[in-house]
């Protein structure tokens, strides 16, 4: 699964797919196991009281996860869902495998009603006793005569439930036609704990089985799940049921089933899958850019995995109404409509590039996460870490003119913001219930998992990371992992008893390393111990700030955790084996060095003017230059920045303000180092300049500071107006240029820049008198509709437009547009029909109301609106998902003064555990409002200071 906000911004900007990678400008611009149940798992949460089921009985089982007593082989699952009454039936017979003598299944299903309930046994059929615990949302199934070991039996149960009104389980979608018409759908959304709402189930990772999936229908819909269809039965009363192939073996959260009215386009790959795009008919004209891009990156994993894909087919659904960014199911991927629908004529660069990394996110799951399974959702991040690295890996090979590595950083630095805090986790932490387990979807799993994996790969070559992962998923196919699995398999990769013959990359590569020298810390890989090196990234949580400092040809080395805190308890006890990369002045040779322990020495042939550290950012940890060291690396980016590449620049535009935050720099030498911007070009580096800089006068924007604010606004406008007066209103150059253009644009327009805002007024007025038929360059019109939407009657024709509009993305940079315009009843009124639903879909509401919270003239409405309408939202999105994660970070993340920390802790203090209490975000939200408290007070006055001194510079050097 990706998650909207993970999928489609930079840190707390606005979500969407589409604006993808112009959301950094917008965060920066609106932002900165019971005995008679057998076995018990360790480690397990408890009930506190001994459990009682419904009817008053003794419930058997007091643990959250379930026994392994009892495993399932086999689901033959009907169901009959009616999209007028909105509830849905079915019966599932279960297959069993028992591992221990027992008299108890225990399963689980949540919000159902449960009937006909029967034991399937080789001495006949037999009645079972069903009690149920709707806490742990378990039911317990009781036999009076005992299931013996190794033997097979069946359970039957029938099932009814209503469909949900929330994004997941078996939930109701709906969407309107051109003509108004509004239609209905049913869809699946099961990870990570809700197929136990659509049919009874162990409904746990490692509980992995076959579906066989029969579903009923009227003749104006169809239905499709994860395996082809294999035929249509007419059943009396003009109902028709649907029989699909059965599945492989897999897990619960990946069954997915639609009953919708959908058109679909088909192509093959070379492998004979055959791809197939589902979407509303009105939007079936959008899918063919989804369509070839699937195609591609299928065949193109089918060939680095040196795995077959096992099933016929796949299918790419685009969703009316869907929560996250998209989801993995098995055969049947799930998207929102922004991360599949493209349109030639009115899509962006950006949103080619957004569309193409999810799907080649979700495909990659069909390896990582699909045929090979975490055990339980504490190892999350080798199914998340994984897809989002290997969106890179792919999108570098098959899309090479979308220059995808220019955002690989952008990952780690959002990764980082939250590594950051003290109430961060490590990549691999304990869970146990659905609020924790949904939590897991984070930063943290998805973006660090991805920058720790990069950076091994770095540090054991691209070519033996390759075949240690391809050995990794043939080794566990169809199983289920823990972290020491995957670092055994990047362990020893050319040992005799692995080496895979059949595979030429694999030998090849294996005959070249006898040739190579083994005294290298770096390349002999036979010699490492991957698991010591990587459980230090894995198993503790938060990164290290190396500190280097160069006496002569001496290279002092230490290292430390990074941490936002007064408190540095929490950092102590912190070591890791970091693979450290550098080059110097004297040579463009990347040198290379394990850092072990706490201090370190290297020594370097000659003396040298600097030295870098971090080569790229291949690594996930900062640097801090003591001594002369920042002072140097300053000097170098004035005279001849390009000495160093641009990932480089921006990794040191990052480090320097954040080592400003822990007082290891001072305010003025991170200023200094940004005054080299007024001759950057690249994206990475100038949106990371905007990134450190634009933050810092949002939180000026809630203090009333406006001579401080207006100043600031000003040194940043200057230092990149030349770039800004480059940059042309079309949609010409590469995707980095056009991504960058839009940046810019919109930058200078919000930031009330003349030129831009005299341009854009004029685009958006003939636009506006063309009644929305003229063609606008896609890259400008973020710029322009925000220009427009400053008035009251740019804003309700801008409206007018989003409510017609068929194309996805036009509509999700109207809406954003229109999020941060200054005129505050639209804003109010805009959150308001979001929640409702009906003129802009609830699945937006986060997005909505995080955009109006960095608007100036909204974050009060939006902190408002939050708080009055917390536990419908939390009923909606679910607690601990990462929507509801966005919206407490997301509206909170610039307040700085000790008023508005009161008022958050006071509100969020008052919530119970069932509400909320116990989430992380809520202590995210507070450490990070703690800290812009200590950053302002800290470094206002001298931010005053520095600007007056530019100023009185830039005076003298204009006599």
């Amino acid at each position: 699964m990706i998650s909207a906000e993970t999928a489609c911004r930079g840190r707390s900007g606005p979500a969407s797919v589409v604006t993808m990678l112009v959301a950094p400008l917008l965060l920066v611009l609106f932002v900165p196991f019971s005995p008679s149940c057998g076995a018990q798992l360790p480690n397990q949460a408890k009930a506190k009281d001994p459990p009682i089921a419904t009817n008053g009985q003794p419930f058997p089982w007091d643990r959250m996860r379930l026994p392994t007593t009892v495993t399932p082989l086999h689901y033959d699952l009907a169901l009959h869902p009616n999209l007028t009454t909105l509830d849905f039936t079915g019966v599932v017979r279960i297959e069993l495998d028992v591992h221990e003598d027992t008299n108890t299944v225990i399963l689980h299903a949540k919000q159902m009603q449960i009937s006909d309930v029967f034991l399937l046994a080789p001495e006949g059929i037999k009645r079972l006793q069903v009690l149920e615990y709707p806490r742990f949302h378990q039911l317990a199934l009781l036999s009076d005569s005992m299931l013996i070991k190794g033997r097979k039996y069946e359970v039957h149960l029938a099932f009814a439930a209503n469909l949900s009104d929330s994004f997941h389980g078996f939930y109701k979608g709906s969407y309107r036609t051109s003509s108004g018409e509004v239609r209905v759908l049913a869809s699946t959304q099961f990870e990570a704990t809700f197929a136990r709402g659509a049919f009874p189930c162990f409904d746990e990772p490692a509980f992995k089985a076959n579906f066989t999936i029969r579903i009923i229908r009227e003749p104006r819909h169809i239905a499709i799940s994860n395996m082809p269809m294999v035929k249509t039965v007419e059943l009396p009363g003009g109902l028709l049921e649907d029989h699909f192939d059965t599945t492989v073996k897999m897990s619960t959260y990946l069954v997915a089933y639609i009953v919708s009215d959908f058109k679909s386009v088909s192509k093959t790959t070379q492998h004979g899958v055959k791809i197939s795009i589902y979407a509303v008919p009105e939007k079936i004209d959008q899918t063919a850019f989804a369509l070839d891009a699937a195609v591609k990156l299928l065949d193109f994993y089918d060939d680095y995995f040196d795995i077959p894909y096992p099933l016929p087919k796949q299918d790419l659904a685009a969703i009316p109404d869907f929560q996250s960014g998209a989801m993995e199911n098995w055969g049947l991927t799930t998207y929102r409509e922004t991360g599949l629908l493209f349109d030639p004529e009115k899509s962006s660069a950006s949103d080619k590039l957004g569309i193409t990394k999810v799907i080649a996110h979700e495909l990659a799951h069909q390896w990582f996460g699909n045929l090979v399974t975490m055990e339980w959702w504490n190892d999350l991040w080798l199914n998340e870490g994984f897809a989002k690295f290997m969106e890179f890996i792919s999108l570098d090979i098959t899309y090479p003119e979308l220059h995808v590595d220019d955002f690989f950083l952008a990952k780690c630095f959002e990764a980082m913001e939250v590594d950051s805090l003290s109430s961060s986790h490590p990549v691999s932490t304990p869970v146990e219930n659905p609020t924790q387990i949904q939590e897991m979807f984070d930063d943290v799993s998805y973006d660090k998992g991805a920058c720790i994996l990069n950076m091994l790969r770095d540090f054991l070559t691209p070519e033996a990371f390759e075949i240690g992962i391809v050995r990794y998923l043939k080794r566990y196919s169809y199983q289920n992992t823990v972290n020491s699995h995957l670092w055994e398999s990047l362990t020893n990769i050319c040992s005799s008893d692995d080496l895979d013959e059949g595979r030429l990359k694999h030998t090849e590569f294996c005959s070249k390393r006898k040739t190579q020298s083994r005294a290298s810390k770096w390349y002999s890989g036979d010699e490492l111990d991957v698991r010591a090196i990587m459980d230090t990234w894995t198993l503790q949580e938060g990164f290290p700030l190396v500190t280097v400092e160069v006496r002569g040809r001496e290279v002092r080395l230490s290292q430390e955790r990074y941490l936002k805190t007064d408190d540095p308890s929490p950092s102590e006890g912190f070591l890791w084996q970091i693979p450290l990369t550098y080059k110097t002045s004297a040579s463009n040779t990347v040198h290379r060095f394990l850092l072990k322990t706490k201090t370190d020495v290297l020594f370097l042939p000659e003396e040298v003017d600097w030295v870098k550290f971090n080569v790229d950012m291949s690594g996930y940890y900062m640097v801090h230059y003591a001594g002369e060291g920042w002072n140097s690396i300053i000097k170098l980016l004035q005279h001849n920045h390009t000495a160093l590449s641009g990932n480089d620049r921006a990794n040191l535009i990052h480090n320097v303000f954040q080592l400003v935050s822990i007082e290891k720099v001072g305010l003025d030498t991170a200023l200094e180092l940004s005054l080299y911007l007024s001759r950057e070009t690249k994206i990475m580096a100038v949106t990371q300049g905007f990134g450190e800089l634009v933050p810092l006068y949002k939180l000026m924007e809630k203090r009333d500071m406006k001579v401080l604010e207006n100043q600031m606004k000003s040194y940043i406008v200057d230092l990149f107006q030349d770039l800004i007066d480059q940059q042309e209103w079309n949609d010409s150059g590469s995707v980095s240029q056009r991504v960058l253009r839009s940046y810019l644009l919109l930058f200078a327009c919000v930031r009330n820049y003349a030129p831009c805002v005299n341009k854009a007024t004029q685009l958006f007025n003939q636009w506006k008198d063309s009644d929305g038929t003229m063609s606008l360059p896609v890259d400008i019109t973020m710029a322009v509709f925000v220009i427009g939407a400053r008035k009251p009657e740019g804003w309700d024709f801008l409206f007018e437009k989003y409510r017609h509009s068929l194309q996805m993305s036009v509509k999700s940079r109207m809406k954003t547009a229109m999020a941060v315009s200054p005129l505050q009843d639209k804003l109010k009124w805009m959150m308001e029909q979001s929640l409702i639903g009906e003129i802009m879909k609830t699945q937006d509401l986060p997005d909505v109301v995080v955009s109006v919270s960095k608007n100036p003239h909204g974050y009060q409405l939006a902190w408002d609106f939050l708080r009055a309408n917390w536990h419908t939202m939390i009923k909606k999105f679910d607690l601990g998902s990462s929507t509801i994660s966005h919206l407490v970070t997301g509206v909170t993340n610039q307040y700085s003064t000790r008023e508005m920390l009161d008022e958050v802790r006071n509100f969020f203090g008052s919530l119970t555990e069932e509400t909320g209490s116990e989430m992380r975000c809520i202590q995210q939200a507070y450490e990070t409002i703690e800290d812009n408290i200590r950053w302002t007070d800290k470094n206002l006055p001298l931010l005053q200071a520095w600007l007056d001194k530019r100023n009185r510079r830039v005076y003298h050097e204009d006599l």
